[in-house]
């Protein structure tokens, strides 16, 4: 049986994009990939945003039990796809081999447009997902 791939979905913080991101591939992959998150941030820890949570579990994801941590070198070198997620987060300082498998999801940022709150969640959850389905499905084919 081949190993599934893994996905390391990377914002800033850790405590909203990335983190819905892992959430959906959790739910839509069932398995058929391992999804894990990350921040870059020095200073990540504290709880996951709660409004994004909510918004998830609307779909029924669930990321209410995960926890900003940083992006780890290990995590980075295991992962077969880095996905950063959002315009305002970059990886310093990384190999070529890491380089040539990161990408960046642009995420749309409804804030910019003086959208707040559960509106807010909702589309970025909604982008974010869309690109997810995409991911798996390129991924498991």
């Amino acid at each position: 049986m081949a190993t599934p791939p893994r996905v390391l979905f990377v914002c800033q913080s850790n405590k909203g994009k990335s983190q819905m991101a892992q959430a959906l591939m959790n739910l839509h992959a069932q398995g058929q990939v391992v999804a894990t998150s990350a921040g870059t941030q020095a200073a990540v820890g504290g709880a996951v945003n709660a409004e994004s949570a909510e918004s998830l579990a609307e779909l029924g994801a669930d990321m209410s039990t995960g926890y900003p941590k940083y992006a780890s070198e290990q995590e980075l070198q295991e992962a077969d796809r880095i996905i950063i997620v959002g315009t305002a987060t970059h990886l310093e300082g990384v190999s070529p081999e890491i380089e040539a498998k990161t990408e960046r999801w642009e995420t749309d940022e409804p804030s910019l447009r003086g959208i707040e709150g559960a509106e807010r969640m909702k589309l970025i959850r909604d982008d974010i997902n869309q690109r997810v389905l995409a991911l798996l499905d390129e991924l498991t084919g």
